[in-house]
């Protein structure tokens, strides 16, 4: 209901995530198609409100009044995919209800572009590795797929993550089922070169003084959205978070990257980002935007 004025700033921050979504998958040349191309699998967007809360006038007698369902049953939106189809649900451009399922699910980061990231990456599964010839490939990488997804995801939320879960997924909720062990893996990934790139559209480099290890020190010169080897991109990434991380505490915030890549992280890493390359058509040639005109300008 866009005459609502709470719902029109939420969608517009919504789209706003969207543009730097869109922002990655054309620097990357990933071969998005849309419904018109692809009528079943093509990529399309919902963005739904959730139903309105019943009055106490409206729920029916014995019926809880914090139900998480509308007066006729229908459920709150979530957000997910489905052939193709991103539903994002409004309420996650809600700073302060975003915060709170941050909180309630352990989740160290939860935002609106870190959404569009993952679940695009489920699109980029069936695009890429299903329908791409690399499913063998990618099941030596990310184990087998064949499980019951439904089945994994209630073990999980039942019995939380293995204990060792951060010596072998970027984050907890990876290791519930390979299908979102690969979409975390690929939103990491395209949270990677795309602040990459702004470090190198901005010069930054990193040289902590006092400090001899040379593994904190770098210099952001090569474009991340180019064919550059994966050790390149860990190797600046690493020192950069820590020194961005650092920067947060300083002024209160936790910290911007709030994650550890192990070696078998990298390892996945290095798998999207040979997928994404090898996909890319022959002819492409990756282009360095003006800062300037590179991203949707933020506005307070």
């Amino acid at each position: 209901d866009l005459s609502d004025p709470v719902n029109m700033v939420r969608w517009r921050k919504i789209e706003a995530a969207k543009r730097y979504l869109f922002y990655a998958l054309l620097r990357l040349h990933v071969p998005v198609r849309d419904r018109t191309q692809d009528p079943e699998h093509g990529l399309a967007f919902d963005f739904l409100a959730d139903p309105p809360t019943p009055t106490p006038e409206e729920i029916p007698d014995g019926t809880p009044g914090a139900s998480n369902e509308a007066p006729d049953g229908v459920p709150k939106v979530m957000t997910g995919h489905d052939n193709g189809l991103i539903t994002i649900a409004l309420i996650e451009a809600d700073d302060a209800e975003r915060e709170r399922r941050r909180t309630e699910l352990h989740e160290p980061y939860r935002s609106l572009l870190g959404h569009f990231r993952h679940e695009v990456g489920h699109y980029a599964w069936d695009l890429l590795i299903r329908d791409g010839g690399r499913l063998d490939a990618c099941r030596t990488v990310f184990g087998d797929d064949s499980q019951d997804y439904g089945e994994a995801l209630q073990r999980h939320y039942r019995n939380g993550a293995q204990p060792d879960w951060q010596d072998h997924f970027v984050s907890a909720y990876a290791s519930s089922h390979p299908w979102e062990d690969w979409a975390e893996t690929w939103a990491h990934y395209l949270h990677i070169v795309d602040t990459l790139e702004m470090a190198y559209a901005f010069g930054l480099r990193v040289r902590p003084r006092g400090v001899r290890d040379d593994s904190l020190k770098a210099a952001v010169d090569f474009d991340p959205y180019a064919n550059v080897p994966m050790e390149t991109i860990i190797d600046a990434w690493l020192p950069l978070t820590f020194a961005m991380n650092s920067l947060n505490r300083s002024m209160g915030q936790s910290d911007l990257y709030p994650f550890v890549l192990s070696p078998e992280v990298i390892t996945k890493l290095a798998f999207v980002h040979r997928t994404v390359h090898e996909a890319a058509p022959a002819t492409s040639v990756p282009s360095q935007p003006p800062v300037s005109a590179s991203r949707p300008r933020a506005r307070r």
